[in-house]
């Protein structure tokens, strides 16, 4: 049986006779908190705030924190599709909360984040797919916190222009869908989603004037000529950031990890999406999409020729990214 319960389906049943992979040595993180990480910690725990950066043990989080950014999962603990990487359970989802925008608003507030990055489940149960929920999440950071930039990672809402619109009518820092995988793999590893259907979602959101973003994972069955083709396309739909990232396989009921991929792929993927022209690229084993989320924003709105908006001129400060396969493999 799955954790939620429900019984396993035949692809995990098949994932799990794969026992779960060692990682190689290049894969490993340094705690090292400072100051603001100190504080932040303690503004959590004595507010009761709920942030994906603790409750996913993400490996970055002493560098985010520090810097002053998190990232907050909306929606509910269900999601109504499953991909064959994620860890958030599939299912029915609860009721629609529609006090948690404000409640994600003021933990933004008492944390006092300089960027935030807001994510979330696919509602397709929801007549809007829950677009007004990621909308009003927006519209509510923004009202009670002038000074921290929005980047929000959706899921591609079908496609559908009235839904898109209510999101984009928002104005987030940074509209982000992941493609994640390449097309062969890709109904394989999401098979509710469709490849040149979330690069139409990019493409939208760059004709709303909006700064997009997207991720791909490695290590699931792609081959490194792949990874270039799916970054042309990515350009070419008007992506402007890309992170790229290694895959770890949260349970034994995912999908396997086909691959270990080296630091030295990863800045030769780096440098391939920067010599196509995209604006912002972070890739590394332990990069996540909204690792040194705000310094990548500030980098495109300096290639786009355009300033950073009143109040978000600290993001432009961004210092090291430690997880960047470049700096791996010069320590």
């Amino acid at each position: 049986m799955a954790p939620e319960g429900r019984k396993l389906l035949r692809l995990e049943v098949r994932n799990a006779e794969t026992p779960i992979e060692r990682k190689p040595p290049w894969i490993r993180t340094r705690a090292r908190t400072g100051p603001q990480y100190t504080e932040l910690k303690s503004l959590v725990r004595s507010g009761g705030l709920h942030t994906v950066c603790e409750e996913a043990g993400c490996p970055n989080i002493y560098e985010c924190w520090e810097d002053r950014e998190a990232t907050f999962l909306i929606g509910g603990e269900q999601c109504t599709r499953r991909c064959d990487f994620c860890q958030i359970d599939t299912g029915k989802p609860a009721e629609l909360d529609r006090d948690e925008p404000r409640r994600v608003a003021e933990s933004v507030r008492t944390m006092g984040l300089r960027y935030s990055t807001v994510t979330g489940v696919a509602r397709d149960d929801l007549p809007d797919g829950g677009a007004w929920l990621y909308a009003e999440t927006v519209r509510q950071i923004h009202a009670l916190n002038p000074g921290t930039g929005v980047e929000l990672l959706i899921p591609d809402f079908n496609s559908l222009d009235d839904q898109l619109a209510e999101v984009f009518e928002t104005r987030p820092e940074v509209l982000a869908h992941n493609l994640e995988t390449v097309p062969r793999i890709f109904k394989r590893i999401r098979p509710a989603f469709r490849y040149d259907r979330s690069l139409s979602v990019l493409t939208k959101a760059r004709a709303a004037g909006l700064v997009t973003k997207s991720n791909l994972i490695l290590g699931m069955g792609e081959t490194p000529d792949e990874v270039t083709a799916a970054l042309a396309d990515l350009h070419e739909a008007g992506c402007e950031i890309i992170t790229i990232t290694q895959y770890l396989r949260p349970t034994p009921r995912h999908h396997p990890v086909e691959r270990w991929v080296k630091p030295e792929e990863f800045v030769a993927h780096a440098k391939a999406a920067e010599e196509m022209g995209f604006a912002g690229v972070m890739a590394g084993p332990l990069v996540r999409s909204s690792y040194r989320a705000g310094r990548l924003y500030a980098q495109t709105k300096q290639r786009r020729g355009e300033a950073l908006p009143e109040g978000l001129e600290h993001l432009a400060d961004g210092g090291t990214a430690a997880q960047e396969a470049a700096s791996l493999l010069a320590r």
